[in-house]
């Protein structure tokens, strides 16, 4: 399949369309910027009352007048270009295929290479994030501001997270010898490659420095803007995972004879950081959610240091200290593991090491994708962006709003496929919601026979009472996907030329598994074909489950402001009642403070991760590794990211 690297088949409609926009953009900038300065946020209102002379409302009051005349002057130059640009989008294609060629040890061409579907199983990680990247006014509603600001530091954050170092802390304790959630990762190389890293007590055994830069190395703010240098950890150019040892005497005490001056600094850096009137976007000196930050979370706050001089960072002999900060002791066993579960789970401060594929809901602004789009391509090769349709072409009622989802992936891309649901109503008709579908190439065999997955990225209807939507969507959803993987397929049973090894699906579903009000979505189908890694049965949630849907009210309060003390409040029942966002109910005289006991303070959880157990090739399973929620980008959306891990094997390799 030929994937659409330019919005128009050739270059004279491009050129056309380029003139048509920037013949509507003035009036579009204009009437944005007259709302948004009348849709004030918490934090601004916060800056408002601690301005004694209204400095602000001054401003709001003189620049009015101005945007209105600038507006009036618009409008026909506006009204021109939508004469061009209407008719043009009949032939817009609908999405936008990037790729910026990588190749390094860790490019999509060099990964294909390392999994031959044969020895040890292969992890892949999935994560899935709406960022309500909306027009600044719209953007407003939710309480969030400066959308090409957001989008720039969103990409930042995504990027240094999944490109971070890995590391594993097991603490040899009589009392606690969990595995510490320093990582949310598996021991193989950000490669993907099976690492030979050994875990030796009292040392660590490292190829490359893991140590994190705050105010004395290099500024956060030229990182966060120019990528890692190289060399730098964030790279994911390490050799093998980082494997640390940490012996210590009952309770998980940390060892004696640890230099007092450096776990000094590292206390400094992570009680360091913006107080709650700061939005995170704004930030000068960095960020607990950018490796660069003096505030780091807890894991980046193991640290390996050669010696005073720094040299012989990466020498297997090397007289290596380790700096550790005691709360990563206590606090060893965040990532746990129910009785009952196969798999480990956490809330997270950062994005999973070595993340494959990213999808992304809410992606609206078109300057804003751009700026989204740069910035993960500095860890993902490919990216699908400005996915949808506009005007009234494939869909019922007129577009203003593209799909808002994005992808992107380090594996390559084989084919793609976009449908838009023709339900939508009210506001949500004025975008056009539908499903992304990927197949994409993860490997080979030694017979030459592709090893690829599917996945599917989707935004449902989202106003609450109309669930009968969501459940046709849903229903349209399965039927796209059959009829996409039909259609892709190059193999037979009499002659596989592909090996499917896993089918997921991602994105904001609007709805959540314990409302009563959403009992019909609870129910659907989909559930019986795809797993819900978070869900018992309908209506019923694992325990360790919580809401993704913040209270955007407090998006800015000091509690939640940074990624650190945001997954510090949601590890406490008391702190998820205060800031997730629970049900509205329909039923009379059931008040919030109601539905919020009765939920036992987990929230609403509307983004979704599932996989399907059956359909694979025969004797393949992929099975949850890991599932995570993530607070790395607190401040700049009202959603909670959520990952998960996939280890896929075959009967013959567990034989």
């Amino acid at each position: 399949m030929v994937l659409y690297t330019t919005p128009f088949p050739n270059s004279c409609l491009s050129a056309l369309h380029a003139v048509s926009w920037a013949l509507i953009f003035p009036c579009y900038w204009l009437v944005d910027r007259l709302a948004a300065s009348f849709i004030p946020t918490t934090y601004e209102k916060r800056q408002r009352a601690d301005d004694p002379c209204c400095l602000q409302l001054l401003c709001t009051a003189l620049f009015t007048p101005v945007y209105l005349a600038l507006l009036v002057a618009a409008l026909p130059f506006a009204f021109l270009g939508f004469l061009f640009w209407s008719p043009l989008q009949s032939a817009r294609r609908p999405y936008t295929y990037s790729r910026l060629e990588d190749k390094s040890p860790a490019g999509g061409a060099a990964l294909l290479g390392e999994w031959k579907g044969t020895g040890a199983g292969k992890s892949f990680c999935f994560a899935t994030a709406n960022l309500c990247l909306l027009p600044d006014s719209l953007a407003r509603f939710n309480n969030l501001f400066n959308t090409q600001a957001r989008a720039k530091e969103i990409g930042q954050r995504i990027r240094n997270g999944a490109a971070r170092p890995q590391i594993k802390i097991y603490i040899d304790s009589p009392t606690n010898t969990s595995i510490s959630a320093a990582s949310f990762s598996s021991l193989v190389s950000p490669q993907g490659g099976d690492g030979g890293a050994r875990a030796v007590p009292g040392s660590i055994k490292r190829t490359a420095s893991v140590e994190y830069k705050g105010d004395g190395g290099r500024p956060p703010g030229d990182e966060a803007a120019n990528g890692p240098a190289p060399g730098d950890p964030a790279d994911g150019n390490l050799e093998d995972a980082c494997i640390v040892r940490i012996g210590g005497e009952e309770g998980g005490r940390p060892p004696e004879g640890d230099d007092p001056a450096t776990g000094s600094q590292a206390r400094n850096g992570a009680g360091g950081g913006p107080r709650g009137q700061t939005p995170n976007h704004n930030q000068r000196d960095g960020d607990s959610g950018s490796l660069g930050s003096p505030s780091a979370s807890r894991e980046s706050l193991v640290k390996a240091r050669a010696g005073p001089d720094g040299g012989g960072a990466g020498e297997p002999g090397a007289n290596s200290k380790l700096l550790y900060k005691a709360s990563v002791v206590k606090k060893a066993a965040r990532r746990r593991r129910h009785p009952d579960e196969a798999f480990d789970h956490e809330v997270s401060a950062f994005f999973p090491a070595n993340l494959d594929f990213l999808c992304l809901q809410e992606v609206f602004d078109k300057r804003a994708a751009a700026k989204l789009k740069e910035q993960l391509h500095g860890y993902f090769e490919y990216i699908l962006y400005d996915v949808g349709v506009y005007g009234c072409r494939g869909c019922c009622s007129f577009k203003c709003l593209n799909s808002g989802l994005l992808f992107a992936s380090r594996y390559p891309v084989m084919d793609v496929a976009y449908h838009c649901y023709p339900n939508g109503r009210s506001f949500d008709a004025l975008a056009s919601k539908g499903a992304l579908f990927l197949k994409v190439q993860v490997g080979s065999t030694p017979q030459d026979q592709r090893i690829v997955g599917y996945i599917a990225c989707t935004h449902l209807h989202a106003p609450p009472e109309d669930s009968a939507i969501r459940c046709e969507q849903l229903d349209l959803l399965q039927d796209w996907l059959a009829d996409f993987r039909k259609s892709t397929s190059s193999s037979s049973a009499a002659n596989p030329e592909e090996l499917v090894v896993f089918d997921v699906i991602c994105g904001d579903l609007n709805f959540d598994n314990c409302s009563s009000d959403d009992k019909l979505e609870q129910q659907h189908s989909l559930f019986t074909r795809y797993k819900d890694p978070c869900r018992l049965g309908p209506g019923e949630e694992k325990p360790w489950a919580i809401g993704t849907l913040l209270d955007t009210n407090g998006l800015y309060d000091e509690d939640v402001c940074t990624p650190d003390n945001l997954q510090k409040v949601l590890e406490s029942e008391e702190g998820r009642r205060e800031y997730l966002a629970f049900p509205t109910s329909k039923s009379p005289g059931s008040g919030q403070k109601g539905r919020k006991d009765l939920l036992k303070g987990n929230g609403r959880r509307i983004d979704y991760m599932l996989h399907a157990e059956e359909g694979l090739c025969p004797d393949w399973k992929a099975e949850v590794e890991e599932f995570s929620f993530i607070t790395q980008l607190s401040g700049l959306t009202d959603h909670l990211p959520v990952a998960m891990r996939l280890m896929v094997s075959s009967g013959e390799e567990e034989a």
